[in-house]
């Protein structure tokens, strides 16, 4: 998507005199002459990465996206010391601060999300490292008076001929003081000795001897910890408080109102925790307070039975549905969904008259320092963020309205001290932007040779983009739908004649946002489960009526056919288990999975999960395996077990003993297969995600002969 108008920032300006080494600036197309400003670089072109060669040896990486697990620390890396010729053991990083020269070069800030971070930084780390090769081995060719054609590099050193070396670090400082070129050879990837192969991760060992550093680990000299008594439901306004019994309580500093709540500040987060749960607070709870999930989905069902705003159609599918011998009609349902990140939401805001540093794990620099930036009065260059690791994300941390950041600059300015706001477990499940509920509404019919023949989905749902900066950006209002609520219905790839797509956009106080593939989470479950009601409907093979369907699309095929084989498709299984099938296009990417379950006495045990991926040239294939499984246990934790609820506005879920997860005695074997591709990098954090549950839901019915419509799955005992 096209980026959306933002105010320029003046950079921030950085001193590496310090570092006695060589800083490398990469230039994109796509910069302004603003950002050029100062800058040697080529009309056109924007700074968005560097690396720093330090004198010994060291040679370090900044990198422009947060990491949450899914190995940017190391990818992007690998991408850079490439096209170097470092020496992998010299190579460390740094997470970016806030500054134009690092902002994503599609959505034109600074922010993670999509599953881009790899696929957009592909050729800027390697054209940086490129960059940086040139100019050590111009500095080496001026000090052996050569050709630099003459030289090689290899394992950071430049050699000649005759294997004269020269390391990187002994360059550092002559090299540069050399203009960096506008353009660098890149490697023919053939050549590759790090990209593709299955490097360690950098980040592994400070999260095993637990010096990882994580929003909630910030602990500054001074530094006071809030927690907040938030409204018991959404859009409920405070209207007085009594903290006569938590003012006396010890290590308590300072209550005070803020336009969330009411602050609780004490010296530690144990005090201040107990002390808010102290405090008694007077609610206006508004409209909200009525509001039930159950009277919601029935709306949301009827709203289903008309048509919505035309997102996509094909042929005429009411004609041909109309004089359907063979048709079937079904209606899936998808509840809440929160993040449930391991790591709760926390920001730590030092505030004074003239500066503001943050420290937090974000995946939206640039507009969550523009907002700090408004609720502390200060120019935007005068705040600073510290991006640590982040304890999962998700999408939660990369909220268009800076919640979790603006609430804690109010905290720290009612402080007069620098604080640290943490949120409980509970705060967190219950603090609202969730995946939103969804009710797709389908039906299909197949002709006389059991050939699909038409196909109408209503979606209705709450939008995520709507009354957010992306809501122009998406073009919603031309459009008069959420292209984010019906991806991955609306470029339906299967071959079928008549076919229309149709979105409600449906209202409810809930606050709601991206989370892990966003639409695709709810659309590849009920597209791959209607297209395995149809293959039964035509009384075949759910995998050949798949790929009869698929024969114009190679890559979905192409892993289609590798999860199948993998899995044994066809093959006899133990009695009691059946396989089910899925695929699913995503953030540029192919996925296919084959679940493996049984059930006894009402109870899914999943026991095998084969997923096959297509996502281009990747970086890491151990990276991309972990991002698969993770994908896969997260989505199949949602399938089985997870659903917010709301009755009389209040959420009904707390904590993991009302909101369990896949724990490891019950995840099944996973494994993960890729395809080899020269296609461009593309996402592979979200994609192992919208196959999960209708593999699942499709091996049930062929273990029961039940369909699985609703999420999350409640198979009666006698099955």
């Amino acid at each position: 998507m096209s980026a959306p108008t933002m105010e320029r920032r003046e950079f921030l300006k950085f001193s590496l005199a310090a570092s006695g080494g060589l800083l490398i600036g990469l230039y994109v197309p796509g910069g302004s002459k603003e950002a050029m400003a100062g800058e040697q670089a080529a009309s056109g072109f924007m700074p968005n990465a560097f690396v720093r060669i330090g004198t010994d040896e060291r040679i370090t990486v900044i990198v422009n996206h947060s990491e949450m697990g899914q190995g940017v620390y190391t990818s992007l890396p690998m991408l850079l010391a490439e096209e170097l010729d470092a020496d992998w053991s010299k190579i460390g990083y740094e997470p970016a601060p806030v500054d134009a020269r690092y902002n994503h070069p599609v959505f034109g800030m600074q922010i993670t999300g999509g599953s881009t971070s790899v696929a957009s930084g592909f050729d800027q780390y390697r054209k940086a490292g490129a960059a940086a090769r040139a100019m050590l081995v111009a500095e080496a060719a001026q000090r052996w008076n050569l050709d630099p054609t003459a030289l090689r590099t290899e394992s950071g050193s430049v050699l000649d001929g005759s294997n004269r070396r020269l390391t990187y670090g002994q360059l550092a400082e002559a090299a540069a003081k050399i203009t960096p070129p506008t353009e660098a050879k890149l490697k023919d990837p053939k050549t590759f000795k790090l990209v593709g192969k299955p490097e360690k991760r950098l980040d592994t060992p400070l999260k095993v001897n637990g010096k990882a550093i994580f929003g909630i680990d910030i602990k500054e000299r001074g530094m006071l910890t809030a927690v907040l008594a938030r409204g018991p439901v959404f859009g409920a306004k405070m209207k007085s408080f009594d903290d006569s019994r938590a003012r006396a309580m010890p290590g308590v500093r300072k209550i005070v109102g803020v336009p969330t709540g009411v602050a609780v500040i004490a010296d530690t987060f144990w005090q201040a925790k107990m002390a808010r749960d102290a405090v008694r607070v007077d609610w206006d709870e508004g409209a909200m307070s009525s509001f039930d999930t159950a009277d919601l989905i029935q709306q949301y069902r009827e709203t289903a039975k008309s048509p919505g705003k035309s997102v996509r159609r094909d042929g005429d599918p009411d004609a041909e549905l109309a004089k359907a011998e063979k048709k079937i009609e079904a209606v899936y349902e998808v509840p809440y969904l929160p993040h449930a990140m391991m790591e709760p939401l926390n920001c730590a805001i030092d505030l004074r008259a003239d500066s503001c540093e943050i420290w937090t794990g974000t995946q939206f620099q640039t507009v969550d320092r523009a907002s700090a930036a408004q609720v502390a009065g200060l120019p935007p260059e005068k705040v600073q963020i510290h991006t640590t690791l982040l304890g999962g994300g998700f999408g939660r941390r990369a909220n268009p309205h800076s919640d979790f950041v603006i609430e804690a600059t109010h905290v720290a300015k009612a402080a007069g001290a620098a604080v640290k706001v943490v949120w409980t477990r509970e705060d967190d499940m219950q603090g609202g932007y969730y995946r939103p509920a969804f009710v797709h509404a389908i039906a299909g019919s197949v002709d006389a040779d059991g050939n699909a023949a038409s196909w109408r989905s209503r979606l209705v749902g709450q939008s995520i983009m709507a009354g957010t900066m992306f809501e122009e950006v998406m073009g919603m209002k031309q459009k008069g739908y959420d292209p984010a609520s019906v991806e991955g219905a609306d470029d339906l790839p299967y071959e079928i004649p008549n076919l229309a797509i149709e979105s409600h956009q449906g209202e409810a106080g809930v606050p709601v946002q991206w989370w892990r593939s966003v639409g695709h989470s709810h659309t590849g479950f009920a597209t791959e489960c209607f297209i395995d009601e149809l293959a039964a409907l035509a009384k075949k093979d759910p995998y050949e009526f798949r790929r009869g369907l698929l024969k114009k699309h190679p890559r979905h095929l192409g892993v289609l056919e590798l999860a199948a084989q993998k899995a044994g498709w066809g093959k006899p299984l133990p009695n009691g288990r059946a396989r089910g099938i899925a695929v699913h296009f995503a953030f540029e990417s192919y996925n296919a999975q084959v679940a493996e379950v049984s059930v006894t006495d009402g109870k899914v045990r999943v026991h095998r999960i084969v997923s096959a991926l297509d996502c281009g040239r990747y970086v890491n294939p151990n990276i991309l395996a972990a991002q698969l499984e993770g994908g896969a246990i997260f989505a199949a934790s949602a399938a089985l077990y997870q659903e917010l609820t709301f009755e009389n506005g209040r959420l009904q879920q707390t904590n993991f003993h009302s909101f369990p997860m896949v724990r490891m005695n019950d995840c099944p074997e996973i494994e993960t297969h890729l395809i080899e591709s020269q296609e461009k990098s593309t996402g592979a954090g979200e994609p192992g995600v919208p196959c999960t549950a209708p593999a699942i839901a499709n091996a049930i019915f062929a273990a029961t002969g039940k369909r699985v419509r609703k999420l999350p799955i409640r198979m009666p005992e006698a099955v």
